[in-house]
């Protein structure tokens, strides 16, 4: 883990190994996939040849799925005879969720503010949706970059003859 990595951590709330388990969770939960064999495994314990039916794929690669669902502490695999009974465990999900739910708060109060600027923008807003002049007007040298050459007045406000 990198000093950068550890800060954000830190800062969520989240350190050293619990950080490490953190990433475990999120990695295990990107894939489609694993996600569909927990959702599976909130109903109720299951074996790997049960796991495997729905996702038409080898049992080798469901293995490799589970052994990744497993690094993360998410599945408690059990062999009982021949069969291995996997069973969902919610310690590391309850991480995750402490993890989201101090970001939302972050977020949360964050967009209220962004609300509320854009409110107060709304409100001095004229209804053609320009700004309402401040009452400063621009500098007068910007007046005269903006006319075309030839049409500036001279010093003495007066236009050149041609």
């Amino acid at each position: 883990m990198t000093r950068g990595e550890a800060d954000r951590g830190a800062r969520a709330g989240v350190t050293g190994t619990a950080s490490s388990a953190l990433d475990a969770t999120f990695r295990a939960l990107a894939d489609p996939t694993r996600r569909a064999m927990l959702a599976r495994l909130a109903a109720g314990e299951s074996t790997v040849t049960e796991l495997a039916a729905p996702f038409g794929v080898s049992l080798p690669a469901v293995s490799k799925h589970l052994r990744v669902l497993e690094r993360a502490g998410l599945l408690a695999r059990e062999r009982r005879g021949r069969a291995h009974h996997c069973r969902l465990r919610r310690a590391p999900l309850a991480g995750a969720a402490r993890w989201i739910a101090h970001y939302r708060r972050f977020w949360d109060v964050e967009l209220d503010t962004l609300g509320r600027h854009l409110a107060d923008r709304a409100r001095t807003a004229d209804p053609s949706g320009r700004r309402r002049p401040s009452g400063r007007r621009p500098p007068s040298a910007s007046r005269r970059r903006s006319q075309p050459p030839g049409t500036r007045p001279s010093r003495r406000g007066r236009t050149p003859r041609s």
